[in-house]
């Protein structure tokens, strides 16, 4: 969905959404009883694919969303029943848009303590299902997708070095969904007063965004004996160009060392870290130290600091090649 095609059902226009926000296009989901999970099933079928892994070689899968198929089951039982999954540990995660890096600090453990070996980590919303598309402060922003990441054991050192997590509930009242939840179950007064659809105070959570991410960025590099000069990709949650250039300038990351896809995708909440990195594969190389730092609603923000640790420009040629999963032969 372009600016153009939103500027015929909001009052707005491309140059003020490019401006403002640095968006000019977002895919959306269409289709009947489509759902999160259906995008994501499409993103761990290409990553099993695409790393000749098996669905029974995975032990673990963890779904950060904040716009689930429904309430019971949860999205990631529905993801593993999608893509042959059977009797896995699977759940969601809810942290808005740091979802992803909630998600990584839980599952990274299951690989750190031995309780797996293989691993799915899925961000994935679709947003357009709790937006108002009457509403030109936040339908302009975000976009739906999915995108997923395999962990595995290294013995190379490598991989997620650190992760800081963080939260201020008293954020509550610039971005919500009033209505839904047990505080307030959907009713027909409910559905006719348009309660649950997203709201977000914009200056407000700016303000709130760039602070902390600064600070979290900051953090995690200077606890881990790096200056900001050895940060080859910083990976900002994608919400606006404004607050991911605010935040690089004020910590002193050069633009060239900062990932951005919002420009063709939106603010996908929880998967906008991993689209980044499925974006950017190929030119990451091993040993290159990525910074992830994201803010969502509640408020809750975090950073991770991650080593890569393969040759991502053979590994993303690679997966332009992988085999369909049904000709990939079984252990």
């Amino acid at each position: 969905m372009t600016n153009a095609e939103l500027s015929t059902m909001v009052d707005t226009s491309d140059e003020w959404i490019v401006e403002r926000t640095g968006i000019r296009e977002r895919r959306i989901l269409k289709g009947e009883g489509l759902g999160t999970s259906h995008m994501a099933a499409e993103a761990v079928k290409g990553l099993l694919e695409k790393t000749g892994t098996h669905p029974h070689e995975i032990d673990v899968l963890v779904c950060a969303t904040i716009t689930p198929d429904m309430i019971i089951p949860s999205t990631a039982n529905l993801i593993c029943d999608a893509v042959g999954m059977r009797h896995i540990g699977s759940f969601d995660v809810q942290a808005a848009c740091s979802g992803f890096v909630y998600g990584l600090d839980i599952i990274s453990q299951y690989i750190e303590t031995g309780r797996a070996k293989k691993a799915i980590l899925v961000g994935g919303d679709k947003m357009s299902s709790i937006l108002d598309f009457k509403d030109r402060t936040t339908c302009i922003l975000f976009g739906d997708a999915a995108a997923a990441v395999l962990l595995e054991p290294s013995n190379t050192g490598r991989g997620v070095r650190d992760i800081e997590l963080h939260s201020d509930g008293a954020g509550m009242q610039h971005i919500h969904q009033k209505a839904g939840g047990s505080r307030m179950p959907a009713s027909a007064a409910s559905v006719e007063q348009r309660l649950h659809y997203l709201y977000l105070n914009g200056p407000a959570v700016f303000r709130a965004a760039t602070e902390h991410m600064s600070a979290s960025v900051r953090e995690i590099v200077s606890r881990n004996d790096l200056t900001l000069g050895e940060i080859d990709w910083f990976v900002p949650h994608q919400a606006n160009k404004r607050i991911i250039e605010a935040i690089a300038d004020r910590v002193g990351i050069p633009h060239d060392k900062v990932m951005l896809t919002l420009e063709k995708f939106g603010n996908t909440t929880a998967a906008t870290i991993p689209l980044c990195l499925w974006d950017y594969e190929s030119r990451l190389k091993e040993g290159d130290k990525l910074v992830f730092a994201a803010f969502g609603g509640g408020y809750t923000w975090g950073s991770a600091l991650v080593e890569w640790a393969y040759d991502g420009a053979a590994a993303a040629k690679k997966g332009m090649q992988a085999r369909p999963l049904s000709q990939i032969p079984a252990e």
